[in-house]
């Protein structure tokens, strides 16, 4: 006797669907809830405009820096400690594109809006080349020999960091390096009494797009499927023809090129650079991966927004615990979500 309901039957010839999950929005609730409940704290409308803006900014730069490292992390398991390497290798090779090369820095003096953006993507794509290059050396070297040993990872990559950083100040020196806006992204757009700077408004578009960028890879692409299909089943791709050594050595790269991209944006957002940029960084990154779920690219775009916003907030309003308040935002999360916002079902 055939108890199985037959609306449960597979279809002939076929494997059943698999439904998929509806988007869960609660996450995206909590950050508009978080700036709406900073609103009467702040009490001018103007003043809450104006450090939402900079939140938001501070959030998407930190983005695209931790988007790298959870791209790595996502779809290779690899732990990096050593990713600040690549953050304060993009932003020096910024300081010796737009103040040492002679006609980048006229473009970045120029009361031009399109020679200032021309010297900003000039430094962008040199950073994002050079530390390209040297995550292919950090993966060859350092990441290839521990894959799979997860805490061999994070001794040889922080050691690796250590090598990066007294290297950086063998070719840059140990001094800070001053890292000046372009002439026409100084000073501030005024919104009634609200002012939002011009160039934490370049660094919003420069996020979305990274964001809109990679999800447009990992979900539509064939590289995109390629990656994810060879996370799920490593073996099955290959016998399939496909090197994913090599597509897993691409994402190693990639991830480095973002950190470099953000090392850029991150030091024109300070207007300084140090060897140390990179360690600074690295607890934001951490924290905002661990919100957003260890390898979700939506996760870390929403923990980079709730960390960016929530610096932004209690730095005005209680500028004691600033330092600790995303420590504390993440705990709440883990609390809340101890696998993050958006953890992936595959892990």
């Amino acid at each position: 006797m055939n108890t199985v309901p037959a609306k449960a039957a597979a279809p002939t010839g076929g494997v059943a669907a698999v439904p998929k999950s509806p988007f869960d929005a609660r996450p995206l609730w909590v950050l508009v809830a978080l700036a709406l409940l900073a609103l009467p704290l702040v009490g001018s409308p103007s003043t809450w405009l104006t450090l939402t803006a900079a939140g938001l900014a501070m959030g998407l730069i930190i983005f695209i820096i931790a988007s790298g490292l959870t791209l790595v992390f996502g779809l290779m398991d690899v732990l990096n400690f050593g990713h600040g390497v690549f953050i304060a290798t993009g932003a020096f090779i910024a300081v010796t594109v737009m103040t040492g090369v002679p006609a980048v820095t006229a473009w970045a003096v120029a009361p031009s809006f399109a020679l200032n953006l021309s010297a900003i993507l000039t430094a962008m794509l040199a950073a994002m080349l050079v530390a390209a290059l040297v995550g292919v050396v950090f993966e060859r070297w350092m990441v290839r020999p521990v894959y799979g040993q997860h805490l061999k990872q994070i001794l040889i990559t922080m050691g690796g960091a250590i090598i990066g950083e007294e290297l950086i100040k063998v070719i840059w020196g140990p001094d800070q390096k001053p890292l000046p806006l372009p002439e026409t992204l100084r000073g501030s757009f005024l919104l009634g009494d609200a002012a939002i700077e011009k160039y934490r408004v370049l660094a919003v578009v420069v996020g979305l797009l990274v964001f809109a960028v990679l999800l447009w890879t990992l979900n539509r692409t064939k590289v995109g499927l390629l990656i994810r299909a060879g996370v799920e089943n490593r073996e099955m791709v290959e016998s399939l023809g496909y090197r994913i050594k090599r597509l897993f050595v691409g994402v190693f790269v990639a991830g480095s090129a973002l950190a470099g991209l953000g090392g850029v944006l991150w030091g024109l957002y300070q207007q300084t650079v140090t060897p140390l940029i990179g360690a600074q960084v690295n607890v934001l990154i951490f924290i905002v991966i661990i919100i957003g779920g260890l390898g979700s690219t939506l996760g870390c775009f929403v923990g980079a927004l709730l960390v960016g916003l929530m610096a932004n907030y209690t730095g005005f309003l209680v500028p004691k615990v600033a330092l600790f308040s995303n420590i504390a935002l993440m705990v709440a999360v883990l609390l809340w979500r101890p696998r993050g916002l958006y953890p992936v079902t595959n892990r």
